[in-house]
């Protein structure tokens, strides 16, 4: 899908997300520090090559998974308490680090935009934002399971988030192209028209929907769904599915062809 990123937003659907996961230099599956593979030297004698260790808790989403009491403790209750000295309150510094991490992310730093996005959530668990931006760094994943879970906490707090609905629904859309399970896909599409009915300038969104549209095959809907995108950003047009489309249906506006 069609990566498009807004300056002020980072992302206004799951683009972002695909876009970090080209960015980012981790891989995938991180490996046991100690691990090896086995490589072959040039006189037919193995060798190994170390495999990069895992990634720190800190750079991880939730710190790994940890309970906030759990990252407190990790991250230490006095370095906490440092960190927020500097702000009227703990909400305050959430904000903060958050419009941080996002900066970051443009900047094309993940790791260091996951460790504000974590600190923002330490600070203030009900920061949905934080969910967001750790949402579109779990997107790096091979699939948006890790993702999903993330945009839906944020989705759960900030309930009216249209960028959450885009970015989550969108992320339905994956896993249903990877699972094929029609659950995914009415998800998706529920997320995905609530957010385009709230707010109908979501140009990726639109396109997102398209995308949805596609895999219900609703070649005339789709069509509509890919100009009213275009119509709110042309930057936000995935060529792939205008592709696809074509192949389908001739674009009954006549614009692509």
């Amino acid at each position: 899908m069609l990566i498009s990123v807004s300056l002020k937003t980072v992302s206004q659907s799951l683009a972002a997300v695909l876009l970090l996961g080209l960015l980012t230099a981790a891989p995938a599956h991180a490996q046991r520090k100690g691990r090896a593979t086995a490589a072959v030297n040039p006189d037919g004698s193995l060798a190994t090559t170390p495999v990069p260790a895992a990634q720190p808790a800190r750079l991880q989403p939730l710190f790994g998974g940890l309970t906030p009491a759990q990252a407190t403790q990790l991250l230490g209750e006095a370095r906490l308490k440092a960190i927020a000295a500097s702000f009227a309150s703990t909400a305050e510094a959430s904000t903060f680090f958050t419009t941080k991490g996002f900066d970051y992310l443009r900047e094309r730093q993940p790791d260091t935009a996951a460790y504000r996005f974590n600190l923002a959530w330490l600070l203030n668990p009900q920061n949905a934002e934080a969910y967001r931006g750790l949402g579109i760094i779990a997107s790096n994943q091979p699939t948006p399971d890790a993702a999903i879970g993330l945009l839906a906490k944020g989705l759960a707090i900030s309930p009216s988030s249209t960028l959450l609905m885009s970015d989550l629904g969108a992320s339905y859309l994956i896993r249903y192209s990877q699972t094929k399970k029609k659950k995914d896909l009415t998800a998706g599409m529920e997320l995905l028209q609530k957010a385009t009915s709230l707010e109908p300038t979501n140009a990726v969104a639109w396109q997102q929907l398209a995308r949805g549209y596609y895999y219900q095959e609703k070649y005339p809907e789709a069509w509509d769904a890919v100009h009213k995108g275009q119509n709110a950003s042309v930057s936000s047009l995935d060529f792939d599915l205008i592709s696809e489309l074509l192949a389908k249906l001739p674009d009954p506006q006549g614009t692509f062809k």
